[in-house]
C-alpha cells in the first residue's frame, strides 16, 4: 500500500517534512523496537529526508506476523526500497539488531544495482562476529536486560498490559538477532561509519573489529559516551554523523 508520493506506508514512516528532492536516510530499529523509536532524530534532520522502517509485529503492524530470520526482513526491506529510492541519493542507518539489518538490506540493494551513498551501523559487533551464549531464557529475565540497557521505557516495563504487546516482538527479535550469521565473504561496497558506545555491555571493542573487513569501501569508527542506547543522549551529535553521511 503506497500513500499518493509512493512512499509504502506498511513498511515506511516518513518522520519529517523534507523537501522532495532532499537525500533519503532510511532507519532501521533495534530488537523489540519501532519506527516511533526514531522521530526525535528525524525532527534534528531537516534537510533529509528520513524514513523509518516499520517490521511486522508492532504497534500498527501488531496483527501480523513477524518474519522468521534476518535475512528475510532484508528481503522485504531491499525490495521495497529499490523500487522507491532507486533514483534518489540513499543512506541507511541501523542500530543493534537494525545494523545488521541495514548491513543486508544495503548489500542487496547493491547487487540490484541500486546505490547505496553511505552505510551508518550503531551498537552492534560486526556481521560475523557470533555474540556469546546465554541471554534471556524467560520473560522475566528478557524484562531485567531491557531495564538494564534503558532501550524501553520503563513505564511500559511496569503495565502488564502494555508489557503483553511488547514481549512477543522482544522475543521474536532476540531469536533471529542469535540465529544470525553472516559468511565470512560478506560485504558491502559503500562507504561505512561504525558508531560504538564506549560503556555498551552487549559489544565489546573486540566485536567491532571485524567491521573494517565488512566493505570494500572507506571505514570508519566513532565513540561515543554512554550506554547500549548512548543515541539517545548523544541524539544531536548522532544526527551530525547521519547528516553528513546522507549528503556526500
Amino acid at each position: 500500500m503506497t500513500d499518493g508520493g509512493g512512499l509504502d506506508d506498511l513498511w515506511f514512516r516518513p518522520l519529517n517534512a523534507a523537501r522532495q528532492d532532499a537525500p533519503l536516510l532510511v532507519v532501521l530499529p533495534h530488537a523489540g523496537g519501532s519506527a516511533s523509536y526514531y522521530r526525535p532524530l528525524g525532527a534534528l534532520l531537516p534537510e533529509v529526508e528520513v524514513w523509518a522502517v516499520q517490521y511486522p509485529g508492532r504497534q500498527d503492524r501488531y496483527g501480523e506476523e513477524q518474519l522468521p530470520s534476518i535475512d528475510r526482513l532484508a528481503d522485504e526491506v531491499a525490495a521495497r526500497l529499490s523500487s522507491q529510492a532507486a533514483e534518489r541519493s540513499l543512506a541507511l542507518f541501523g542500530h543493534s539488531m537494525g545494523a545488521v539489518v541495514a548491513f543486508e538490506v544495503t548489500r542487496r540493494l547493491e547487487g540490484l544495482g541500486v546505490a547505496v551513498a553511505h552505510l551508518v551501523v550503531s551498537g552492534r559487533g560486526a556481521p560475523d562476529w557470533t555474540p556469546p551464549p546465554g541471554g534471556p531464557t524467560d520473560d522475566d529475565a528478557l524484562v531485567t536486560e531491557l531495564l538494564r540497557l534503558s532501550g524501553t521505557h520503563a513505564a511500559v516495563l511496569d503495565d502488564p498490559d502494555l508489557l503483553a504487546l511488547v514481549l512477543p516482538a522482544v522475543r521474536a527479535d532476540y531469536a533471529i538477532v542469535r540465529e544470525y550469521r553472516a559468511s565470512a565473504d560478506a560485504r558491502v561496497a559503500t562507504s561505512l561509519t561504525v558508531l560504538h558506545a564506549r560503556d555498551d555491555p552487549l559489544v565489546p571493542a573486540e566485536a567491532l573489529d571485524g567491521w573494517r573487513d565488512a566493505s570494500s569501501g572507506p571505514v570508519s569508527f566513532l565513540a561515543f559516551l554512554g550506554g547500549h542506547f548512548y543515541l539517545v543522549e548523544r541524539a544531536a551529535e548522532v544526527a551530525d554523523v547521519l547528516r553528513r553521511a546522507a549528503s556526500g
